[in-house]
């Protein structure tokens, strides 16, 4: 009760994501590094027994992390430390323990290789959200709607089209998560400051063996792609590479959130509301938007996050300054983390949307005799009027009209139209001008044509993971 909880581990993010940013998956993950490290040293004729790996893998779940916090007090050093807490589990491995490497031998790699996990469950998000934002938006195709531009009443659209928008953004993410996951590299066994000299001497100067230790590594924890370069550390260029992508689906979620936001205070469409659950302490009629609002700002921490990443990896001064360590102790879990609940919220909030036809279309109609009026022009020239002269007619109109909604009455802009003979148009014939759906264009066809040939090859690639979503847990 007197310490801090950390929001996205208390509140907000899955149990999946925390568990691969926890301290077993971490000191787990460097015990297997030093265990595979030993064992291709073995393999490439290093003196090292079957006995002392043996030793090893038999307490690599056998995490004594009392006994490292003890020895880090002394050390100042947290890789020295375990070193030393699995040398004292191991005492016939002891002296091969961490052979030839430098502490980000297992510090980087393992960073790399939760992040690549961390990147796959945030890949399986997305695919759940592009599944229902594509239901969603399949189901309100044709579905007339006012559009904006500038927050402003513009030319209709339909619901499904402006979703269609919103999936078209998680698209783009996918394929950037995608592009990162394919090229992520593998820190490997490259030594103090990268030119791998300590195992160069360890194998008698044998520059092929070298090679081989350091691509044998890589390949036993799934990674194709390694650094042939490196510092002490990977370039931290890769971090900045995977905190944008997570960036950019904090930017579509973060759009798509503000956009139910704006259309919820219209009254056209409503974020799912528990029965129970509560919208104001003090005006119990409100159903705000909770779960859109809380989508915005976990998206606006993540990209504020993405500085960080530029500053770190713009300060790494040669080959490596240790300023890098703590922020990325901050950032790269809290930015997983909180992009987890981003879209485990989107799914959730696109999955139970609940969409209000009759004020959607009574909000269309009261606004469609202004957004008609150039149609309306053209069909009373085609009549016999001067354009010019109904031109300067139905501008004032309109503004009249204007004045007269704005004031608390009703837009009566097509009776005045329908009462001047010069544009020859009775109620009936503007009636019939006025059908939503002559105002829409193509949105239907083009949600079609988006869904077959963007939408639908991603989720027959990603079939197995549909199905996958998380509830909100507050």
């Amino acid at each position: 009760m007197m310490g801090f909880e950390h929001p996205l581990v208390e509140r907000y993010a899955s149990k999946r994501m925390m568990e691969l940013f926890s301290p077993k998956k971490k000191f787990t993950t460097w015990r297997q590094l030093w265990v595979a490290l030993a064992e291709v040293e073995r393999e490439l004729g290093l003196p090292i027994t079957e006995e002392q790996i043996e030793e090893l893998k038999a307490n690599v779940e056998n995490l004594n992390l009392e006994r490292a916090k003890e020895l880090e007090r002394i050390f100042k050093h947290d890789v020295m430390a375990h070193i030393h807490a699995f040398g004292e589990q191991c005492p016939k491995a002891k002296g091969i323990i961490h052979l030839g490497a430098t502490s980000c031998y297992v510090t980087d790699n393992t960073d790399v290789i939760i992040i690549r996990d961390a990147l796959r469950i945030v890949l399986e998000r997305l695919v759940n959200v592009i599944a229902v934002l594509s239901d969603f938006a399949q189901r309100y195709k044709e579905m007339p709607c006012l559009g904006y531009t500038h927050l402003q009443v513009a030319q209709p659209t339909t619901v499904g089209k402006r979703a269609a928008l919103w999936l078209q953004d998680f698209v783009e993410d996918l394929r950037n998560v995608e592009f990162v996951l394919e090229n992520l590299k593998f820190r490997g066994v490259k030594g103090t400051t990268g030119t791998q000299d300590s195992f160069l001497k360890l194998f008698g100067g044998d520059e092929e063996k070298v090679k081989e230790l350091d691509r044998r590594v890589a390949e036993r924890f799934g990674f194709k792609k390694r650094f042939i370069v490196t510092g002490q550390t990977y370039t931290r260029k890769q971090d900045y590479f995977v905190a944008q992508a997570l960036s950019g689906i904090a930017q579509s979620a973060h759009k798509m959130a503000t956009d139910i936001r704006i259309l919820m205070s219209f009254g056209e469409i409503e974020e799912p509301f528990g029965k129970e659950q509560v919208g104001s302490s003090a005006m119990p009629y409100k159903r705000n938007p909770m779960k859109s609002e809380r989508m915005c700002a976990l998206s606006r921490f993540v990209m504020s996050l993405l500085e960080s990443f530029e500053y770190t990896h713009a300060t790494q001064w040669m080959e490596r300054t240790l300023d890098d360590s703590a922020i990325r102790r901050l950032a790269i879990p809290e930015m997983f983390m909180a992009t987890d609940a981003v879209l485990i919220l989107a799914a959730n909030v696109v999955g139970g949307l609940v969409v209000y036809p009759k004020v959607i279309d009574k909000r269309l109609r009261e606004n469609l005799p202004f957004v008609a009026v150039e149609e309306i022009l053209m069909e009373a020239v085609k009549r016999g009027g001067d354009r010019q002269k109904l031109h300067d007619k139905i501008r004032r109109y309109a503004f009249e009209a204007s004045k007269k909604v704005k004031e608390g009455g009703t837009n009566d802009l097509l009776d005045r139209i329908a009462a001047d003979e010069e544009f020859g148009l009775s109620k009936e014939d503007l009636d019939n001008l006025l059908d939503p759906k002559r105002f829409i264009g193509r949105a239907p066809s083009q949600v079609v044509e988006f869904m077959k040939e963007e939408v639908e090859p991603i989720l027959e690639r990603y079939k197995d993971l549909i199905g996958g979503v998380e509830e909100v847990r507050v």
